[in-house]
């Protein structure tokens, strides 16, 4: 029978070329990555002025640079730590952070999460996108639809070559970057730039805005978690779990609380809405000229981080579509899933057009609702209930030990959600009109800490059910796994499902 994952299919061939591996298993002859690479990859991961325009969230809603600055650094420290957690896995496992989830809600339950995150995927693709719409049409006067058109393009190109050229590319967005962004922190800091409107200073503290910031701030790189180990999964199966978590815990931490800082004096400063407008006014002052160049480094930095999203969410596709329907993970189902997923992307950004601020708002507080119950379900499983012993084989059958679905995972993640909505507080940041507001989070004042009681609820269900795991049955089963049996996984499938 046709196999799913074969092992005979070649991998990213030292970066040259189109990266033949998609959702299957990565085999240790492949796993050349190095953990030096980790840091740095994720600390670009958030050094664009997508991360700035996150720091304009807090003075939007009046809250003062200082603690703008400290709700996001605590914010996006508190969203690393489930993100380095996760990205621990891809080593360990070899495996997309999707696939892995089949053993908490099934082969088939997993579109479940699998809708979650595509949403995510492509919903911060749309942000993306109309952020560098508007940015550029109001600095160059560019035609929105035809940026829109060579961003989705160039992502697609990038995501569509792969892991190696990825890699590639953000370190050269890094070492582009990262100069320009100094600049622009001493720059702002000696007062350049500083306008008319500057002087006023936003009224201080109130715990709703607060809260507000940390919570965007820590779901933007929780949102990461669905697709962190995608990225590791080719360093070698023997890298040291704590290296790993701290170099990706220290990466995106440290660039995240960096320029959500630098976004939140922006807007106290220079009262800015858009990032890249601010940073076009920033060079500016500095030497005539010299703000074009900081918007178009900008925007050329961010390219890989679009080709990112665009490959993790045709990771995701092609997961949901192999849960229904056996599919042969070439690189032909690469390249049509990723021109699909462009072309979806390119039709909502035309589409989604208006306050990319306040779109960036919104959505940031809308995929922390769908992805706090998976996280909590997903690490409890891997850290506390099965401790990282997997059958490896039996993600890629319904006949498996994991079976077609997982009432367990499916449950967990359905009662964590559940248990958010009365504390949902969802405003149309445009206008400033409240879209849901749950039974608690009116009694709280607008203060909304749906993501801690999905996390806790999530969680605690998941590791109450997860007791009636048969592991030693489980562990049976792994340990009759050979290492051959991961080298010819097609044949080793058929037998199971035999």
């Amino acid at each position: 029978m046709d196999a799913p994952h074969s092992a005979s299919l070649a991998g990213p061939e030292s970066g040259r070329g189109i990266e033949s591996r998609s959702i299957d298993y990565i085999p240790g002859h492949e796993r050349r990555a190095k953990l030096r690479s980790q840091g740095p990859f994720w600390f670009l991961g958030n050094l664009h002025f997508f991360t700035i325009s996150i720091g304009f969230v807090g003075p939007g809603m009046g809250l003062s640079a200082a603690w703008t600055a400290l709700a996001g650094a605590l914010g996006v420290m508190f969203g690393t730590v489930f993100m380095a957690f996760h990205g621990s896995q891809g080593p360990e496992m070899g495996l997309p952070q999707m696939i892995q989830s089949r053993a908490q809600f099934g082969y088939r339950g997993v579109a479940l999460a699998l809708a979650a995150t595509l949403f995510v995927f492509v919903g911060f693709n749309v942000v993306n996108v109309s952020l560098i719409m508007g940015g550029l049409n109001l600095v160059f006067g560019l035609d929105p639809a035809a940026v829109a058109i060579a961003v989705v393009v160039a992502g697609g190109l990038l995501a569509i070559y792969g892991h190696d050229l990825m890699h590639r590319a953000f370190k050269w967005a890094l070492m582009a970057a990262l100069p320009l962004y100094a600049l622009a922190t001493v720059a702002l800091a000696l007062g350049v730039g500083h306008g008319p409107a500057a002087a006023p200073a936003y009224p201080g503290f109130s715990w709703v805005a607060f809260l507000t910031q940390f919570a965007i701030s820590a779901s933007y790189n929780i949102s990461y978690a669905p697709y962190v180990s995608d990225y590791s999964r080719y360093l070698p199966r023997d890298t040291r779990r704590a290296r790993l978590i701290a170099a990706i815990f220290l990466g995106a931490s440290l660039s995240g609380a960096w320029m959500i800082g630098l976004g939140a004096w922006l807007a106290q400063r220079l009262q800015a809405s858009d990032a890249l407008v601010a940073l076009n006014d920033v060079g500016s002052a500095l030497y005539p000229g010299l703000g074009r160049v900081f918007v178009i480094v900008s925007v050329a930095g961010f390219l890989p981080v679009i080709a990112l999203n665009t490959y993790s969410a045709m990771l995701t596709l092609l997961t949901a579509v192999d849960s229904f329907r056996r599919i042969r993970p070439t690189r032909g189902a690469r390249v049509a899933a990723v021109l699909a997923i462009s072309g979806v992307l390119l039709a909502c950004a035309l589409l989604a057009r208006g306050n990319g601020i306040a779109l960036l708002s919104t959505f940031l507080v809308l995929l922390l609702y769908f992805l706090v119950p998976w996280t909590a379900v997903n690490l409890v499983d891997y850290f506390l209930v099965r401790k990282g012993r997997y059958a490896i084989p039996h993600f890629f059958t319904p006949k498996g030990i994991y079976g077609a679905w997982q009432a367990r995972g499916i449950a967990a993640y359905l009662i964590g959600f559940a248990s958010m909505v009365p504390f949902f507080h969802i405003v149309d940041a445009a206008s400033g009109q409240a879209i849901f507001v749950g039974y608690f989070a009116q009694r709280m004042h607008g203060v909304d800490i749906a993501w801690l009681v999905g996390l806790l609820v999530a969680g605690s269900v998941y590791l109450a059910l997860g007791r009636s795991i048969d592991l030693r049955a489980e562990e049976r089963v792994i340990a009759g796994i050979r290492d051959s049996d991961l080298a010819s996984m097609a044949q080793h499938i058929a037998e199971i499902e035999q």
